[in-house]
């Protein structure tokens, strides 16, 4: 049974994007099963321990100007809260490793942000760390993962999905 979902018409292609499978690992990131999206986002399995490996993507231009997004009102996990380029998950398949997490982070560029397969390929998307992150939402929804952090510089073209994302904003610094 779905738990209540905090908004009166939950979108549809959100709630199917909750039966994707994701990667369950234990502490030391190894992969021990898979679970649903769902799954692994409600809290009552967050307190019980379960996490998963998830990706964050950090998008810079040739101008050094990083994109960052405000996720839809209509995400059910984490709606309208500002985030790096792009985070999400990779799917849970036989190829997981660094190369599964760079192609997870393709598809979900082209998914969220509109950008064409052949304009960032996973050769392109480098890895810099990973991070144990764990944050409630609300009574229902959390994370609970083990979060590749991934950069990319590269101009791309943009063409964000509207049921992801709400406004898109690049940030840079001057150097002094």
């Amino acid at each position: 049974i779905m738990p209540e979902i905090n908004t009166d018409h939950p979108d549809e292609q959100q709630v199917q994007l909750l039966a994707e499978m994701c990667i369950l690992i234990n502490e030391n990131d190894n992969k021990i099963g898979a679970v649903t999206k769902k799954n692994c986002h409600l809290n009552e399995n967050i307190k019980k321990g379960l996490l998963h490996r998830a990706l964050s993507v950090f998008l810079f231009n040739t101008e050094n100007k990083l994109l960052l997004q405000q996720r839809s009102d209509a995400k059910i996990t984490f709606p309208c809260c500002f985030t790096n380029t792009c985070c999400n998950h990779p799917l849970s398949n036989p190829e997981n490793g660094a190369l599964g997490v760079r192609q997870g982070a393709q598809r979900w560029l082209k998914a969220e942000l509109g950008i064409p397969l052949a304009e960032v390929t996973p050769e392109e998307i480098n890895y810099l760390t990973r991070i144990h992150y764990k944050a409630q939402q609300d009574s229902i929804w959390g994370e609970h993962e083990i979060d590749y952090i991934l950069f990319v510089r590269k101009n791309v073209t943009l063409n964000p999905d509207p049921k992801e994302i709400k406004k898109l904003k690049e940030l840079w610094e001057k150097s002094s």
